[in-house]
């Protein structure tokens, strides 16, 4: 399987997930201002949405949207313990969380990094996200992840996205459990392994 991704993007989720499996994926590079991969493909014949992450299957088939990418990912290893079985009641939550994550969280950051979104308008997005991460705090002060005591492929998501606080100029000092959560999740083995792979962090010295 082949993953096109953006580095730091939310495809860094699912290239998360696909380590922590220990799904062997194949990394294709997308600059997605340009809409051209490393291999100098048209990125618009990949993914006529235009945006990462897409999934390549052995087949040739692609699978597009991250939470959608993370759930199969996780379903070809079920022993990981990365999603619920399909058809229990934790598999909806799970599918609760990502739909937040994505609609509320992710979504709401977008604006922030568009240069020409207005003062007004950006203050409003981050008093928005502000809201918005409040019900994740107070999750988060009951539990190490977003699921219980078990990482799962929202955490990966929940992870990916808020690492755009800083960038954006976010402040996220009034959620210690939110930022205790990150650098727990950081410090995973399969984690710092994806930041790595991206360039995002420098590898360490052996």
């Amino acid at each position: 399987m082949k993953l096109y991704y953006s580095p730091g993007a939310c495809s860094l989720s699912p290239h998360i997930v696909a380590l922590e499996a220990g799904i062997p994926l194949k990394l294709e590079k997308v600059d997605t201002k340009a809409k051209r991969t490393a291999s100098g493909a048209d990125f618009w014949v990949v993914n006529p949405k235009g945006y990462v992450p897409v999934l390549e299957l052995d087949s040739g088939e692609v699978l597009t949207e991250g939470p959608a990418i993370v759930q199969y990912l996780a379903d070809q290893k079920p022993d990981s313990g990365l999603a619920p079985a399909n058809g229990t009641l934790s598999r909806y939550h799970l599918q609760e969380m990502l739909g937040y994550i994505n609609s509320e969280i992710h979504k709401s950051y977008s604006p922030l990094f568009q240069p020409e979104t207005p003062e007004a308008t950006r203050a409003e997005r981050k008093e928005y996200l502000q809201r918005r991460y409040r019900l994740i705090e107070n999750l988060l002060e009951k539990q190490p992840f977003l699921l219980g005591d078990k990482f799962s492929v929202a955490d990966a998501y929940l992870f990916t996205v808020t690492n755009w606080a800083k960038p954006v100029g976010l402040d996220l000092s009034g959620f210690p459990a939110l930022l205790a959560f990150q650098k727990r999740v950081g410090e995973r083995p399969a984690v710092r392994e994806a930041l790595e792979a991206e360039g995002l962090v420098k590898k360490a010295h052996a």
